[in-house]
């Protein structure tokens, strides 16, 4: 294969975009697509394609891909799926990607030969077919989204996604959450260009840190297995059909066949893959692998709980053990060094550590951060959890309890640039003025370097995740 980051540059970059199956009248989906691209700024040429129309959307429309000014990077197709074939024939060697959003092909019982002619057709054109029936690309860095209202930050994040609902999820509650994306691409059935070669380009990619794949088959499993086990950026996997009622579905969705579910599990071991079973999870690891950079030569596998309630911090320790994460065990210097802080009565400063809200503004505030230096001065943890009930924290007068808290874990991070993890969860009661608050501070923590989790369930899923990274990729160091 040639270079990935030169292949791939016309579909996150592209400079020229052809839109099939938008209409005078306006109401096409590729009218949809075009008025997505104004609005997030898209700077390229765009051509709308039309068989009859001399304007469409305020554009100069071209009767087909052979009549356009300039050869075109980026082809959106939205069509019915019988002309498909005969429209790309006619971008024969100026079209280098066409995303087919149409429907109707192998995922239909009816589908499967039309499917066959598309590949066929655009091979022999020369077009590199994405899909079909998927919904489009996502790309910051080319000004260019099928969602609106997306982000136009550039991020770390780079998505493959078989379903395009999935996608619009991903995108919308993943910025939410704090993900921000380096780009998305939705690739349906998979007809000619699967995810191993575009996880080729996200793995050179300089702006990817991790990668997420939504999947529910994969034709050449061997190719991605190989590119994945070659690659060292983190890979969260989202895998659709893992039972036989999912199989069954996932064949209707994409014209996926059967696989088995231990294949999957073998490759997750074999490559570090961390592989998730809901769509919160994957949000969830991707938020940690994006903020928190992998320490291989000392995998996380101990974490410090800290936070307001015991009730709270005993379900912790429950929800950490089951996902393997041990709860770290202090020694006396960090017994004594507790000790002399003289935290009012009712807290617990073994691990978990339990400081009640009231005690958390001693010293006007201060009590947090001193707790935290002595967590890192003596007892070198691999992952600090901080969790605290915002209902609780927030309901007393007076100075930001929560905004000092996590001031104070920013210093002292950053006195100790070698030390282990940091995260961060907010609970809420659900209160809308407390969802608020929450998304405020989730923005201001993330934006210094710590997730921000809504749950400890999720908080140790995330991080297991991670532990599982590094361990593989220790593992891969020992080996090296």
């Amino acid at each position: 294969m040639s270079d990935p980051l030169t292949t791939f540059a016309p579909l996150f970059m592209p400079r020229s975009i052809a839109v099939l199956g938008a209409s005078p009248t306006g109401t096409g989906q590729g009218n949809n697509f075009i008025r997505a691209l104004r609005a997030y700024g898209f700077v390229g040429v765009i051509r709308p394609i039309h068989p009859t129309a001399e304007r469409v959307e305020d554009l100069p429309a071209f009767r087909s891909l052979a009549e356009t000014p300039e050869p075109i990077d980026y082809a959106f197709v939205a069509i019915g799926a019988e002309r498909v074939a005969e429209a790309l024939a006619a971008g024969a060697g100026r079209v280098r990607f066409a995303q087919v959003m149409s429907s109707g092909f192998a995922e239909s019982a009816d589908g499967a030969a039309l499917q066959e002619r598309l590949v066929a057709v655009a091979r022999q054109a020369g077009i590199r077919v994405i899909g079909p029936n998927c919904l489009g690309t996502h790309s910051p860095r080319g000004r260019m989204s099928f969602v609106p209202g997306a982000s136009p930050e550039l991020g770390s994040v780079g998505i493959l996604a078989q379903s395009g609902g999935l996608s619009l999820d991903m995108l919308r509650r993943g910025e939410r959450r704090g993900l921000r994306f380096s780009g998305l691409v939705t690739i349906g059935n998979c007809a000619d260009l699967g995810p191993a070669e575009l996880v080729e380009f996200l793995l050179a990619d300089e702006a990817t840190r991790v990668i997420g794949l939504y999947l529910e088959d994969v034709r050449d499993a061997r190719a991605l297995f190989e590119v994945l086990r070659r690659g060292r950026k983190p890979v969260v996997l989202l895998k659709g059909g893992q039972t036989e009622e999912g199989q069954r579905a996932a064949a209707s969705h994409t014209g996926s066949l059967a696989s088995d579910h231990r294949l999957w599990l073998a490759l997750a071991r074999q490559t570090g893959t961390a592989l998730v079973d809901t769509l919160d999870q994957f949000i969830d690891a991707l938020l940690a692998f994006q903020v928190l950079e992998p320490r291989p030569r000392s995998p996380l596998s101990e974490v410090v709980l800290f936070g307001n309630g015991g009730g709270t911090s005993v379900l912790a320790s429950d929800a950490f053990a089951r996902q393997g994460l041990r709860l770290a065990r202090f020694g006396p210097d960090v017994a004594a060094a507790m000790a002399e802080l003289k935290v009012p009565a009712g807290s617990s400063l073994a691990n978990p550590i339990d400081v009640p809200a009231g005690s958390l503004r001693a010293e006007d505030g201060r009590i947090g951060e001193r707790i935290l230096a002595n967590l890192y001065d003596f007892a070198a943890p691999d992952c600090v959890v901080m969790h605290l009930n915002m209902p609780v924290i927030t309901a007393y007068p007076g100075f930001d309890l929560l905004g000092r808290l996590m001031e104070a874990a920013v210093r002292i991070r950053a006195r100790h640039a070698d030390a282990g993890h940091f995260v961060l969860v907010l609970r809420s009661d659900g209160e809308p003025e407390i969802e608020a608050r929450r998304q405020a501070y989730r923005e201001r923590a993330i934006a210094a370097g710590i997730p921000v989790f809504d749950e400890i369930p999720a908080a140790a899923g995330a991080l297991a995740a991670l532990a599982g990274h590094e361990a593989w990729r220790r593992a891969m160091l020992e080996v090296a």
